[in-house]
């Protein structure tokens, strides 16, 4: 997303008259329980920017809350994938919504255009996830509510594999020995590789992006990408590419790797929850297991929190704080809303309760070494060369000099 560049007196400005307009109305009382409920804020209406599935899980809270406050909570429906550049446009000038749905790593640009304000969660805070929390903290101030939790783990099929070892070597030898085509499975794009779903095996060198603050936060001023354990992950990586073993295959886009799972083709697949139902549906049964370590430390993989952000123009700010503070933050609706789209709920009531389901169970587990996806504006100078610098080691390039050539371009673009 392009980014207007706005002077930093004018962002602190906006947040500074948000944290005033919204200090004191969030709490950790339980909403809309008879006989107490706390007294309306404000009238009038919440415009809501959702997408069909949520629209469904937030219909009977929506009533509730006009029930409870006389505020009418109207739930436009959008396409999820113009959110963020309609959110983006219309809110500068009035015409968005209070309220929209997100990805959390949104924050940041949302954020330095100056489109969204603080939500102060209170006491709520420490009911949330941690790795919920972070994600959507940015500068020390947390810019959203989040109600699920997502990251990708490995998908065995367990007719073909019993288990899932703790070191990638081990797996592609358990893979090799299920006679399979595959060994193991991973989507990846033929041009830009995938930086998302390579980051464990990176991580698992030691490696990172950039550092991280004590509050999970990242720090723009330090590019760790280029250390010494982005080179061994760089040399790994193109160890296991087309001058290697071969099993990280750029032929294989997502969709490709997803139908040769479902063919059978191979005993794992490293993906996300949204290709848990299909598997399924083809009769396959499935295990979600651990990352294996390519370089001996634990595979992190990202986070990604699903977040509602609260418009910097909200003209309603006191009642969407409430609704988000006090209804949406509840353990009924974060479950709503993970059995509408099948995301962990980032509410740990909740959360904890949706561990019932081994599906969930298994990739909250994987997700509880996860680390935030950045938010950070800076990471818009990182992906295409990162992913394009990815997918030449992978076609045979050097790898040393290939990272320290990506890291060098990244580094002036920061600049």
């Amino acid at each position: 997303m392009k980014v207007n560049k706005k002077s930093a007196v004018a962002i602190a400005a906006l947040i500074a008259g948000s944290m005033l307009g919204l200090a004191g109305c969030a709490s950790s009382d339980s909403p809309a329980s008879d006989g107490d409920k706390p007294a309306a804020t404000t009238s009038g209406t919440l415009t809501v920017w959702v997408d069909a599935d949520r629209a469904r899980a937030l219909k009977d809270v929506a009533a509730q809350f006009q029930k409870d406050k006389g505020v009418k909570v109207d739930l436009v429906v959008k396409d999820y994938s113009k959110i963020q550049q309609d959110f983006t446009a219309q809110v500068p000038t009035g015409k968005g919504p209070d309220l929209t749905i997100g990805g959390h790593d949104w924050t940041g640009g949302f954020v330095q255009d100056g489109v969204i304000a603080p939500v102060e969660l209170g006491d709520k805070a420490s009911q949330f996830e941690k790795v919920a929390v972070q994600a959507v903290t940015y500068d020390g101030k947390t810019y959203g509510l989040p109600y699920a939790i997502e990251n990708i783990a490995i998908l065995r099929n367990t007719k073909l594999a019993d288990a899932t070892p703790a070191s990638f070597d081990d797996m592609i030898a358990q893979g090799e020995k299920a006679g399979t085509k595959y060994p193991f499975l991973v989507g990846i794009d033929p041009q830009g590789a995938d930086p998302y779903h390579l980051y464990p095996f990176q991580t698992s060198f030691g490696n990172s992006v950039f550092a991280q603050n004590a509050d999970g936060s990242y720090d723009a001023s330090k590019l760790t990408i280029g250390d010494a354990s982005g080179e061994a992950f760089a040399t790994w990586l193109r160890s296991q590419g087309d001058k290697g073993t071969k099993v990280i295959n750029l032929n294989l886009s997502q969709d490709l790797a997803k139908e040769a799972f479902l063919a059978g083709e191979s005993p794992y697949l490293l993906t996300g929850p949204w290709n848990v139902a299909d598997a399924q549906a083809k009769g396959i049964d499935v295990s979600v297991d651990a990352i294996p370590s390519a370089g001996g430390e634990t595979a992190a993989p990202f986070a990604g929190v699903q977040t509602f952000f609260l418009s910097a123009k909200s003209k309603n700010a006191l009642a969407a704080t409430d609704f988000l503070v006090n209804y949406i933050a509840t353990e009924d609706v974060q479950t709503a809303l993970y059995e509408a789209g099948g995301r962990p709920p980032a509410l740990t009531s909740a959360y904890q309760a949706a561990q019932s389901d081994p599906i969930i169970a298994g990739f909250g587990k994987v997700g509880e070494n996860a680390v935030p996806m950045p938010s950070i504006p800076q990471m818009g100078a990182v992906w295409d060369d990162w992913g394009k610098t990815e997918a030449a080691i992978i076609k045979g390039g050097d790898a040393v000099s290939s990272w320290q050539k990506m890291t060098s371009n990244i580094e002036a673009k920061l600049k």
